[in-house]
């Protein structure tokens, strides 16, 4: 970057840990530029009055400092669509990382335009799909702005080079980030991940200081718990007939998730860099709300849209674990999965007990409700359903099975 190319004012995506205070201090150093500092809450559990101090320590200007509470703009808007959708990255994976990221580089670019930015900057590294998610937003937003990841760029490839920059530049550094972390994390409402070190030999187990968010599900309690959970259009709308908002209501499966070991994930999974990652993550509220939604659908939702739904949730949930939140195509998916929620209210009933949740109950008014007992009872169906017609169906379904076994008979005998 020449320097007349070189930002002039930057908003860098800032958590107040070590490594984002070494960026905002480079970027100064490095370009010469002010530096405008956002910090998302969006409920992952701590207190962000330390990242406003050391900003203002660091010399950044109060009306230069961003805090915003996100979290029910995070669930209403980027969670809850997500769940309507059941999406699972490789069968497993609630991407509680990679959906959080859109939502971010939205509000970044927002502040850029409002502060008059023309850069913005991460803290991800190079080998992970966090930059990737974070600039394909930048760029969907606004095509045109200057993205600076210094992971790219600097020679600070190393815990001990951060310190002694930090220490240069008079950044505090806390004594327990003096050594070498034994695994990274990265938190919000809907789940916390953890990577590295300890974590990176698959064939060993994760250790139990490792969790942070549920309890141990041999430590559970030894009675279960049942809850009911309240869907509108494919929503959840109230737990327990209380109504709630979308963030209290994944806080409140938050507070269940946790108490009773539910939602913790040992995963190697395919980053979209191309390498493969191990990775612990504890989603205890997401991991009931898939179970609570999947459930109201199996009474309201068609067969063929079910199965539709289906097909699509694996490429949605592709799509959002490799960045592209803002793509047409995800648009195009989400369309159609909204469209398929329109009759999915009712209640569903789980029962939770150590590690586990399970549907035991679900119900829907007559409006919404797809389910027949007049239909499916093994008694006096009073003319219901003629079992007669089956006949007619199997053999119109067996015809071509039965044009290949003749086929497949004759070419034997021909033999």
């Amino acid at each position: 970057m020449t320097a007349a190319d070189a930002p002039k004012r930057v908003v860098l995506a800032y958590s107040g840990g070590l490594d984002t205070s070494v960026i905002l201090k480079w970027l100064e150093v490095e370009y010469g530029c002010e530096v405008v500092t956002f910090t998302a809450d969006l409920g992952q559990g701590e207190e962000l009055g330390p990242a406003r101090d050391k900003a203002l320590a660091m010399g950044i200007k109060p009306e230069h400092i961003f805090i915003d509470d996100l979290r029910e703009e995070f669930v209403r808007d980027y969670v809850f669509p997500m769940m309507r959708a059941n999406a699972l990255y490789e069968g497993l994976y609630l991407l509680g990382t990679s959906i959080a990221r859109p939502l971010i580089s939205k509000r970044q670019i927002e502040i850029a335009k409002q502060v008059g930015a023309d850069a913005v900057s991460h803290g991800a590294t190079g080998k992970g799909n966090d930059q990737i998610r974070f600039e394909l937003g930048y760029y969907a937003l606004d095509p045109d702005v200057k993205v600076i990841a210094p992971w790219r760029e600097w020679d600070l490839t190393s815990r001990t080079k951060l310190i002694e920059f930090a220490e240069k530049h008079n950044i505090d550094v806390p004594k327990d980030k003096r050594g070498e972390a034994p695994f990274s994390t990265d938190a919000n409402m809907l789940h916390t991940s953890s990577e590295g070190k300890v974590l990176e030999d698959p064939w060993t187990e994760t250790p139990d200081y490792v969790y942070s968010r549920t309890n141990h599900p041999e430590n559970a309690p030894d009675t279960p718990e049942y809850i009911e959970i309240d869907f509108e259009a494919g929503d959840a709308v109230a737990i327990n007939g209380e109504a709630m908002s979308p963030a209290t209501i994944l806080e409140t499966l938050n507070d269940y998730g946790r108490t009773h070991g539910i939602g913790r994930l040992d995963l190697v999974e395919n980053r979209f860099v191309g390498m493969k990652s191990r990775g612990m993550y504890e989603t205890p509220g997401g991991t009931i709300y898939l179970a609570a939604h999947r459930g109201i659908e199996q009474l309201t939702l068609d067969r063929g849209a079910a199965h539709l739904k289906d097909e699509l949730a694996p490429r949605y949930a592709e799509l959002i674990y490799n960045g592209f939140w803002f793509s047409p195509e995800r648009e195009m998916l989400q369309a159609a999965i909204d469209h398929s929620q329109k009759d999915v209210t009712g209640t569903v009933r789980l029962k939770l007990y150590k590690g586990s949740v399970n549907v035991v109950g679900r119900k829907a008014d007559v409006q919404y409700n797809l389910y027949s007992e007049d239909v499916v009872t093994f008694e006096d169906d009073a003319g219901a359903y003629d079992q007669r017609d089956a006949e007619g169906f199997i053999k119109l379904n067996a015809l071509r099975l039965r044009l290949l076994g003749r086929r497949t008979r004759s070419s034997l005998f021909d033999n």
